[in-house]
């Protein structure tokens, strides 16, 4: 699963609030980035990835992957000609990673501390 697109941090506040009927009891968004019309956010028990699909938007899937089921990730700063980030999280039991890419506005360091905090687990 690839999403493409520019993406910039949004205020997890917000996103706890837009998203309130995803989450448990309890459960708290720690961060989160939009992605054009996609959103990914990081809470204290999973990633969450919205995607809005279709024309309008309207139809919305919602994957939910529990952090322990994260075998590795990586990121890919951005270089000179390409200034893109990129960030591959593979799940077990799937051969290909899931890549989501951030522009130069997203610290591509400060999601990767968000992974390790909560995979290293």
């Amino acid at each position: 699963m690839a999403l493409f697109g520019n993406a910039h941090a949004i205020d997890p506040a917000q996103a706890q609030q837009d998203y309130a009927r995803l989450l448990g009891a309890g459960e708290q968004v720690n961060a989160a980035y939009l992605l054009i019309r996609d959103v990914i956010f990081f809470t204290d028990r999973r990633l969450v990835l919205v995607d809005k699909q279709g024309i309008t938007g309207k139809k919305v899937e919602y994957h939910s992957i529990p952090y322990r089921s994260i075998t590795h990730f990586a990121v890919e700063t951005a270089g000179t000609f390409d200034l893109d980030a990129e960030l591959k999280i593979w799940i077990s039991g799937q051969a290909l990673p899931v890549t989501k890419t951030f522009t130069k506005g997203v610290d591509i360091y400060e999601v990767q501390a968000i992974l390790t905090q909560f995979v290293a687990r």
